[in-house]
């Protein structure tokens, strides 16, 4: 068989020699075949690290440099701005010497370098799927001579985009730029972490009549070292107005003085945590949330003593961190001269190029094992082991909390995902809706708005044909045009074609239309000339906030432009942002109730961790919790216990409220709360429900809108339609009623 390297173009044979590449990694050889050898769509998974980019990019340059197409060949489409910054500049070193253009392009690209390549329409376009959306509207004339001899794309984190809007608008806009095309373009995908692959595959071929191949390589065996420990920390909102006010950052005081619990432990957490960061060069510690991320690093500033250096090597990396900051922190990661920290969302969790990192750390579980295996695969490059230490943070308890509040929910949940990945290498499966309602009204007024007029027929073959809509019907079309027409988004002329409204206008000619994603009210942030970042919400002048890991006391607000001056000031800060749901899969949730019935001592478990999940299952032994699904509480309370995943337990909640059943607490996925006369009571309530159910959209017809509207832009759909959207994707009836009969038995 012919080496794989020798089929590639000289031009990356010369490269590759250069840069002194020992081998082709095995992902590489394997997709290199399969992409010269085959006319099909190719999903390549790997994990983190591996060279897929390379093993998409080596063979498809290949294929450009020996037969080159007469317009753009192919299209990169990257969820994030800077990860296709990251890209391009990697694809700039290989396509050097081949005569092959390649230009990014987003927002931040200066106009001059678009225009300029345009005028080429050649070589690699590397796009964010918003972008694209933009030339597809405002472009509409020029793409046939930009994409008619297209012969790839490539999605790149596919993993990322396959359960959002955003990943179907990407397929609705390779089928609209097939009208332009002498054949339609191959789609590469790429992803480091799958649940189903065959559910991917089908995804990635959708409105296609290519199969799609699979590519996958696990790397063999891989040396992973795993930490896990427990902290008990008070609750900041029970903590003294006088220690708020304090120099030092509230979480690193001491307990409140009226207290008999445990000593608060957040000292101790960032202590260890700031020993474990100073003993290496390079650490990437996530959070779940912005506020943590600042709170992260505003505790690692204060242990180091370093609070007003601007040179410390402590970063935030987040949405709402200006550019320039984000991109200093990803170069000091990269400079191995360097030591630097990052505290990251998921910013950084995708597949930035940020060097060879000693460690990850993990504050709380992360939401998905599909999150977990990208985080802990940031690290342990090179050969070296996979480095991951998590800390659970529990908010103190009073001593009559009662059995729910009592259990560590977040510790087993963090050791519930890490068991599931290393017993069976589980992954979430992608959840693919049925009525994505919120796109089909975007993706009809981009398609209107770049033909400028359609007769509601042609609407709807462009529109209702998208991969995306196949459980659309007519009906549900026609009802969303009717209401169109009636909010005037639409309007009919009179020989009857249909043209955008007075209130359409105002929505298309925005540029924040292109994306499908929530938008946030931000506020910029602005120390003099210099961007910080921004906030969600509105301070006033004088008060303190936290960004970028610092804090900020604010002298000035523009409110026209949305500009906000700040001064830096030391000591503890509040944070402005505003948090967010996240879905927990059952299957978590019923390895969660296994390891309480097990008595396993996992390895990776330090020494509080360890007491706190044998305290966890000593009380969930003497309740009897596990095993029985209704415990009582005492007087009229009692816990109901389904051991389901969001979407099931959300569906639980909405029809025992529709069946008037009281609930006192609910903590949607872990447990609810009911009050009942007696137990007996209680089961012939949720018998009643069983027996009867209601029909799903009665129910979300009882909800406010605002609940119902889920996605950006849910509330021009008309009720009728939203709330059959909603009963069909975010709830679960059959699961919800089985999960009762159980619960009953």
């Amino acid at each position: 068989m012919t080496n794989p390297f020798y089929r590639l173009a000289p031009f990356i044979q010369e490269y590759i020699y250069r840069e002194k590449w020992g081998e082709l990694r095995p992902v590489q050889v394997k997709a290199i075949g399969t992409i010269l050898d085959t006319p099909n769509h190719v999903l390549i998974t790997s994990r983190t690290a591996s060279g897929k980019t390379e093993a998409a990019f080596l063979p498809i340059l290949t294929r450009l440099y020996e037969d080159p197409p007469a317009s753009i060949g192919v299209v990169y489409i990257g969820p994030l701005k800077a990860l296709i910054n990251d890209q391009f500049y990697r694809l700039q070193g290989l396509l050097e010497d081949s005569g092959i253009p390649v230009q990014s392009w987003h927002g931040d690209v200066p106009q001059s370098r678009k225009t300029k390549f345009l005028r080429q329409a050649q070589g690699v376009l590397q796009i964010t799927p918003e972008s694209l959306e933009a030339m597809l509207i405002r472009r509409q004339t020029e793409l046939g001579r930009l994409f008619g001899d297209l012969r790839f794309v490539v999605i790149d984190e596919i993993h990322a985009l396959i359960s959002s809007d955003r990943g179907r608008q990407i397929l609705c806009q390779l089928q609209r730029l097939t009208r332009y095309q002498t054949q339609p373009a191959r789609r590469i995908g790429l992803s480091a972490t799958v649940g189903e692959p065959e559910l991917m595959r089908v995804w990635l071929a959708g409105g296609t009549t290519l199969p799609t191949e699979h590519v996958d390589d696990a790397g063999g065996r891989r040396e992973v070292q795993l930490g896990l420990e427990h902290f008990i920390c008070a609750d900041e909102q029970n903590e003294r107005d006088e220690e708020i006010s304090s120099n030092q950052p509230a979480s690193l005081l001491s307990a409140p003085e009226h207290t008999t619990e445990e000593p608060n432990e957040a000292e101790a957490l960032f202590e260890h945590m700031f020993q474990l960061v100073k003993r290496v060069r390079k650490t990437l510690i996530f959070a779940n949330s912005r506020n943590a991320t600042e709170e992260i690093i505003h505790n690692l500033r204060w242990l180091a003593g370093i609070e007003s250096d601007d040179e410390d090597g402590y970063y935030v990396h987040h949405g709402s961190i200006s550019a320039a900051l984000r991109e200093k922190a990803e170069a000091d990661m990269r400079d191995p001269n360097k030591l630097a920290c990052i505290a990251a969302t998921v910013t950084l969790e995708l597949g930035i190029d940020i060097g060879n990192l000693d460690q990850v750390l993990q504050l709380n579980a992360t939401n998905t094992v599909s999150s977990f295996v990208q985080r802990l695969g940031r690290s342990g490059r090179r050969g070296n082991a996979a480095s991951m230490f998590f800390y659970s943070r529990e908010d103190r308890q009073d001593s009559k909390a009662s059995l729910g509040k009592r259990i560590p929910w977040g510790l087993l949940q963090t050791i519930a995902i890490i068991q599931l990945y290393l017993e069976e290498k589980w992954l979430e499966p992608p959840e693919l809706p049925q009525l994505p309602v919120s796109l089909l009204y975007h993706q009809t007024m981009s398609v209107l708005t770049a033909q400028t007029e359609l007769t509601p027929a042609q609407l709807a073959g462009r529109v209702l044909t998208l991969s995306p809509f196949a459980s659309v019907t007519f009906d549900h079309y026609r009802a969303l045009l009717r209401h169109l027409l009636a909010t005037e988004h639409l309007e009919q002329i009179e020989a009857g074609g249909l043209i955008i409204g007075l209130a359409g206008e105002r929505i298309v000619n925005n540029y924040r239309f292109y994306a499908t994603f929530q938008d946030e009210i931000a506020y910029l942030v602005r120390e003099g000339s210099r961007e910080i970042g921004s906030i969600q919400s509105l301070p006033a002048i004088g008060d303190r906030f936290m960004l970028a890991g610092r804090s900020w006391a604010v002298l000035d607000i523009d409110d026209e432009r949305r500009v906000i001056q700040v001064e830096r000031v030391k000591g503890k800060a509040p944070a402005y942002w505003l948090g967010g749901g996240a879905v927990v899969h059952t299957r978590i949730l019923e390895r969660m109730r296994q390891i309480l019935e097990e008595d396993t001592e996992y390895s990776y478990l330090h020494p509080k961790a360890l007491q706190r999940l044998n305290s966890a299952r000593h009380l969930a032994k003497m309740s009897d919790m596990t095993r029985g699904s209704i415990v009582e509480l005492g007087g009229d309370r009692y816990l109901l216990l389904p051991w389901q995943g969001t979407r099931v337990m959300t569906t639980i909640e909405l029809l025992l409220q529709h069946a008037g059943v009281h609930m006192h607490r609910s903590e949607v996925p872990f447990f609810f709360e009911i009050e009942a006369s007696s137990s007996k009571t209680l089961r012939q309530q949720l018998s009643a429900v069983v027996d009867s159910v209601p029909d799903p959209q009665a129910v979300v017809a009882t909800l406010p809108r605002q609940m119902v509207e889920q996605n950006k832009y849910d509330r021009y759909v008309p009720d009728d339609l939203l709330q059959a959207a909603f009963a069909a994707d975010y709830l679960d009836i059959d699961g919800a009623i089985t999960a009762l009969e159980t619960v009953i038995i």
